[in-house]
């Protein structure tokens, strides 16, 4: 008894540990801005704001922990997210038509400013950690209507984005188009990827060990292909 209780113990002072390196961490970024609407253009804004996450053809991965600080200032964290999606028209490199359906969980109140995200990249066999800041240019794009409408003649907004995850532990990031108008690629003004012994709050967040081999479908896709299979 004595035992369990000092590995519960330890489990909780590292949880406690965990969660302060993320306030830490989100309170570091927050510092550069938000970025505010004009009150006509905050008065027309959606009641919220979606992000997926998604891969190319074949090469899967799964996000499976968010925290996201909008530019309303509120901080959340996601330990169930919306399926990580594999998109069949994704293949050899990125594009601008591709997006991800939205789902229940991946749901904010304001525009994302900053996302931090674990997730672990099956065909690298390798957890990895994300931290993402939107520049100020991409709010300000989310936060503006559209000058697309919708079917019915109504304002529109950029109203979610789209993460693409590849191999090598490559993120690209866009914001959807209005309709059928293309995705807009964006640079985040932070980005950065990192794996093994760099890992801060990703570390132990997750019990994959990738022992496992690929899926018939990952194999017959990878076959011949020269690693990382296509320009990320």
């Amino acid at each position: 008894m004595a035992k369990n209780g000092l590995r519960y113990g330890r489990q909780q002072n590292m949880e406690i540990k965990r969660i302060a390196l993320l306030a830490s961490l989100l309170a570091l970024t927050a510092c550069q801005g938000a970025g505010k609407a004009s009150k006509t253009d905050q008065h027309a804004e959606p009641t919220e704001w979606k992000f997926n996450f998604f891969t190319p053809n074949a090469l899967p991965a799964m996000v499976t922990f968010a925290a996201i600080l909008d530019v309303g200032g509120i901080d959340y964290r996601f330990n169930t997210l919306d399926s990580t999606q594999v998109l069949r028209d994704v293949t050899g490199e990125w594009n601008n038509s591709a997006r991800a359906v939205n789902g229940y969980w991946n749901h904010i109140k304001h525009p994302p400013r900053h996302i931090l995200f674990c997730w672990d990249s099956v065909i690298d066999k390798k957890v990895y950690e994300t931290h993402l800041t939107l520049s100020n240019d991409t709010v300000a794009k989310m936060r503006r209507p559209s000058k697309l409408k919708d079917h019915q003649g109504k304002t529109r907004y950029h109203d979610s984005i789209q993460i693409g995850l590849a191999p090598e532990g490559k993120v690209a990031v866009w914001v959807d188009g209005i309709g059928f108008e293309l995705n807009h690629r964006v640079m985040p003004s932070v980005l950065k990827t990192v794996s093994g012994d760099q890992l801060a709050l990703c570390k132990g967040i997750t019990k994959s060990d990738f022992s496992y081999g690929y899926d018939k479908d990952i194999e017959d896709f990878i076959k011949g292909k020269k690693y990382p299979y296509g320009r990320w």
